[in-house]
């Protein structure tokens, strides 16, 4: 033990926080004859206060306090308590050193010794002339943990919880099978045994951190594990979920074409990994992150929450600093690496910080959960400006069973969308293609307000064809919206002539504001749609289709939050307007229970309920 020379002459002593639960008061108090112990107010109420934020650190140490109580019932030791309370602000302030400041000042005041497994502040109660005993906690073995007795080489989850057999999930991505590891149904207890030693890992353990903590739920990267523990309130019972990575694997055991390797080496700075869950998206980021730093001598980072890819140490990998992934991006910009592996990339926030990362010059590589090899790619497009999205995103690749299924590449350029047909339709296109056949797979582009993601393959398919056109599909909706912004009030029809031409079918006292002073409206609309607009009378064209469509009259109830609109079982699907009489309300689809809901504390809602109490029936029209 450091500082003690004249241990028996040791009559008072005062033990912190650290030394009460690390146990160095039983350590020293075996050597001496009948001690006093006093044991100061504050470090009763670190404890309890870490107790009731059901911290191992808080429990273990009231347990070693009973313990010290026990040597006193048998005459070993006596115990005074002593010390003004802290209260819940002065305890908030702990990591500051408010409370180690209380035990010292105990120490002062009663002429003792203090005891502390604290290396900082032994340091302070020496600067501070007190006399101070400094115990180093014991270095123990963390790297074998009892939950580490359930994984083998082939499993990649583990999964406890009171009252049912533990399951595994065993194999590799793309032939995983959940298996029954036992027959015995655990118990609580046994469960948070297993809990204490996680959490104490967490506390002591270098290579483990508590990655968050919250009421009823706390997760804990320990070493390659991720554990999650779920209890009441958050969950009905306890359980346990532990996760780790099982297949590490050289780059070059995905058989990759030497046209794509020599990609990755000079001519992809922004990838985007994308694959459903269990796919074996991380691996392959992992390998990708190696061979970046091993062979192409790259220096190479991590973004993680939580930090879980299996990496060379030659590979830093950080976690969100301060609870922020955009102050570690920050300090990523300043260290300057050659690529960051960003994983993985869910939020809005973590899209803009990729793109920000890209655009400052850093090689980015981004994990992302996606079910097709465009909707990485899409995800981001809906997040950002769209002419920079190859400068995002030049390479995409899709995972899929552990297995690189797909290579996608973006560029920009300007031309007519697939599915147009006029010049003066044309716009930035950002054209994804399939890296090894150069085929364009899916167009990007802009449609008034609308991003459009418009996939090659069903465009050019029979089915498509059969049916209404590209552009119907698309500007149907957007354009029905745009011309109620201006005739809120009118009954609105568009009719397609040609795909770049439709007619607006309106009602007569409308026509001049739709049309506007000199056409200026109508202009200006033609150009942000990039599309002919013809104006004719709707009361033509209901004398067209009255034989074929009856308007329906509508049965609305209400329920708490919502209005309840019932169309016929044979409408699901089908888009309609709605009106108040003859007064346009808003175009819906129904739904699959064949009821159109509207939230009750909209206007249109009351407008209907208003238009119900005159006698006014709720009519529906098919489009």
């Amino acid at each position: 033990m450091e500082d003690i020379e004249n241990i028996n002459d040791l009559i008072k002593i005062v033990p912190d926080t650290s030394s009460i639960v690390e146990n160095s008061v039983e350590k020293i108090i075996k050597e001496l004859n009948y001690p006093e112990i006093i044991i100061p107010e504050a470090v009763i109420a670190e404890l309890e206060y870490q107790a009731n934020k059901e911290r191992f650190t808080g429990i273990n140490g009231l347990k070693h306090l009973e313990n010290l109580h026990k040597l006193e019932e048998n005459g070993k030791i006596s115990i005074t308590f002593t010390g003004r309370r802290p209260n819940n602000y002065e305890i908030s302030l702990s990591k500051t050193g408010e409370i180690d400041a209380m035990i010292r000042d105990v120490a002062k005041a009663e002429l003792a010794t203090l005891i502390t497994s604290d290396k900082i502040q032994s340091l302070v109660a020496k600067a501070q002339g007190i006399n101070v005993i400094y115990i180093p906690q014991d270095l123990k073995d963390y790297s074998k943990l009892k939950i580490h007795d359930f994984f083998d080489d082939e499993t990649m989850s583990v999964h406890l919880k009171e009252n049912v057999v533990p399951m595994a999930k065993k194999g590799r991505p793309g032939n995983i099978n959940l298996v029954k590891l036992s027959d015995e149904k655990l118990t609580y207890n046994y469960l948070q045994e297993l809990i204490d030693e996680i959490i104490e890992s967490s506390s002591h353990d270098f290579k483990s951190y508590v990655e968050m903590d919250m009421e009823g739920a706390k997760v804990i990267q320990s070493r390659e594990f991720r554990i999650s523990i779920a209890k009441p309130p958050f969950s009905e019972g306890l359980e346990i979920t532990a996760v780790r990575p099982v297949a590490n694997v050289s780059i070059y055991e995905y058989e990759l074409s030497d046209m794509l390797i020599e990609k990755l080496k000079n001519n992809s700075n922004g990838i985007l990994i994308s694959g459903s869950p269990g796919a074996g998206k991380s691996t392959f980021a992992q390998a990708l992150a190696e061979f970046y730093s091993n062979e192409m001598n790259k220096i190479v980072k991590t973004m993680e929450s939580p930090r879980d890819l299996q990496v060379p140490d030659e590979i830093t990998q950080y976690s969100p600093l301060e609870g922020s992934m955009e102050k570690t991006s920050d300090l990523l910009l300043l260290v300057r690496p050659d690529f960051t592996i960003y994983d993985e990339l869910r939020k809005t926030d973590d899209f803009h910080i990729f793109a920000d990362m890209r655009l400052a010059g850093v090689g980015m590589v981004g994990v992302v959960h996606a079910t097709k090899p465009i909707d990485g790619i899409q995800r981001i497009a809906s997040r950002v400006e769209l002419g920079i999205i190859p400068s995002i995103v030049d390479t995409n690749i899709f995972i899929e069973d552990g297995e690189i299924k797909a290579v996608y590449e973006t560029n920009l350029t300007v031309k007519v969308p697939s599915g147009m047909k006029e010049a003066d339709l044309a716009r930035p296109v950002i054209e994804v293609r399939d890296f090894k056949t150069k085929e364009l797979k899916n167009e990007i582009y802009t449609y008034g307000e609308q991003t459009i993601v418009m996939d090659i393959d069903l465009l050019n398919s029979p089915e498509t064809i059969k049916k209404k056109s590209s552009l119907e599909n698309i500007a149907e909706k957007e354009i029905l919206k745009e011309v109620k912004k201006i005739l809120p009030k009118s009954r609105v029809k568009i009719e397609f002539v040609s795909e770049d031409r439709i007619d607006v079918y309106i009602e007569e006292k409308y026509i001049p504001k739709f049309i506007g002073k000199g056409g200026k409206r109508i202009d200006k609309l033609e150009n942000k749609l990039g599309i002919s607009i013809g104006v004719e009378l709707i009361d033509d064209l209901n004398k067209n289709v009255e034989s074929n469509q009856d308007p329906l009259y509508l049965k609305v109830d209400k329920s708490k939050k919502f209005l309840n609109l019932y169309f016929p079982k044979k409408s699901i699907g089908d888009s309609f307007e709605i009106y108040a009489g003859d007064v346009y309300l808003f175009t819906a689809t129904v739904g699959k229970n064949s009821i159109v809901r509207i939230r009750t504390n909209l206007e249109l809602s009351d407008a209907i309920l208003d238009s119900l109490e005159l006698n006014v029936p709720i009519i529906a029209n098919k489009i």
